[in-house]
């Protein structure tokens, strides 16, 4: 086999889970660092011609899981083009992967500002596993009044891990707020459209009810680029400023491509 790259590791699949024809979790063990809830890291495989293909994907677990940091979750969509997801989502049950060493990403509780009362979680697909990885954090029971997790896919079948969006309505009970957003089906009980015209609009606050306001409100966006750029510049006609490090704001992203 051709050597492994620097800060690549061997780990082994645990096992697949099939939510879709196209959309799969991939369980996998493997010992990198230690990192924290909302980080990624790359999933890689040799391309058979002395060559490595190798993508980022976020971490769906919590780090502090009872199985450990080194036994990971990620949430993947196949893509028929792709060079990698096709090939991640043939593997099975002891078959060898590679996994990045170390994790990497600020999409973290860290970077949140002490001062935020009310936490906005605003996903489109696949991106809503980091926001799982985050919502299990344990220091989010005493860290804020809400937490309002926003999931925007186009059909009702990829609204995944409903059974732990259950399990975390009964942890943080009327403090967590789930929103569902369907584009391409009507589908009772679930928003239908785009996060940046559901926020324009007011949908979102009054399906959540839970209100924005620049004093407590921080919102992380984390999906593909046109709703984080469209999201972005709603939430800036709305008064809302990205957060800086040298510059404190109400948002942050992640682009998931």
């Amino acid at each position: 086999m051709t050597d492994i790259p620097h800060g690549l590791i061997k780990g082994v699949v645990l096992s697949r889970y099939d939510w879709t024809d196209h959309l799969f979790s991939l369980f996998v063990e493997a010992p990198i660092e230690t990192y924290q809830a909302g980080q990624f890291t790359k999933l890689a495989l040799p391309d058979g011609n002395g060559g490595w293909v190798r993508r980022a994907y976020s971490i769906v677990n919590n780090p502090k899981q009872a199985e450990g940091h080194q036994q990971m979750e990620f949430l993947i969509i196949a893509d028929d083009n792709g060079e990698l997801s096709p090939r991640l989502q043939s593997l099975n049950s002891g078959d060898e992967i590679f996994v990045g060493k170390e994790a990497a990403g600020f999409m973290t509780m860290n970077e949140v500002p002490k001062s935020v009362d009310d936490l906005w979680l605003l996903s489109t697909g696949t991106a809503i596993g980091p926001f799982i990885s985050i919502l299990e954090t344990p220091l989010l029971d005493i860290r804020f009044k809400n937490i309002v997790l926003v999931h925007a896919v186009r059909t009702e079948s990829e609204l995944i891990y409903q059974e732990r969006i259950q399990l975390l309505l009964n942890r943080y009970e009327k403090r967590f707020h789930y929103v569902p957003i369907i584009s391409r089906e009507h589908v009772t009980g679930t928003l239908c459209g785009r996060i940046p015209s559901l926020l324009l609009n007011g949908e979102i606050e009054n399906y959540a009810k839970c209100q924005l306001n620049k004093a407590d409100s921080f919102l992380y966006l984390c999906g593909n680029p046109s709703m984080v750029k469209d999201t972005a510049s709603t939430l800036n006609e709305l008064g809302f400023e990205k957060h800086l490090r040298k510059k404190a704001g109400q948002f942050s992203s992640e682009n998931y491509w």
